[in-house]
């Protein structure tokens, strides 16, 4: 004859296995949280970085429309913006720095060397995870051979 077990012993065993799934689930859950938030981040950084990347083209193709006064086109990153614009340029260049501050922390220089030009656009990206003072820079010719 085959033995039935006493019920007694095997009371709550039911309860510990419920237990332990509930614990591995909010543990994985925990985990998929976590994964969220890190996607965010990446993805208010690549925003970031590609609105830049935009604002530094149209300032490149702002040169270009204005090839006559592109060569004393310059502003340093850390300089101020010029307060009282008298020529195209420089309208330019304030209309550019404020768009500019779109970006967290925006601002942005250009420096011309020949018929070089390199636009740097500079932001604070520590809401998006990445460096306090992120740059993108775009180097590019204005004239001859494109």
């Amino acid at each position: 004859m085959s033995r039935i077990q006493n019920p007694v012993r095997a009371r709550g065993f039911s309860l510990i296995e419920v237990l332990v799934a509930v614990v591995v689930l909010s543990i994985g859950l925990l985990g998929l949280a976590s994964l969220q938030v890190s996607g965010l981040r990446v993805g208010q950084s690549s925003f970031y970085r590609a609105q830049a990347a935009q604002l530094a083209t149209d300032m490149a193709d702002r040169m270009r429309a204005n090839s006559g006064e592109a060569p004393t086109c310059e502003l340093a990153l850390a300089s101020a913006t010029p307060s009282s614009p008298t020529t195209t340029c420089q309208r330019d260049l304030v209309d550019w720095r404020t768009r500019l501050r779109s970006l967290p922390g925006g601002t942005g220089g250009v420096d011309v060397d020949g018929d070089m030009v390199t636009i740097s656009v500079q932001w604070d990206d520590s809401r998006g995870g990445g460096a306090t003072n992120s740059t993108f820079t775009l180097v590019t010719r204005l004239w001859g051979n494109l």
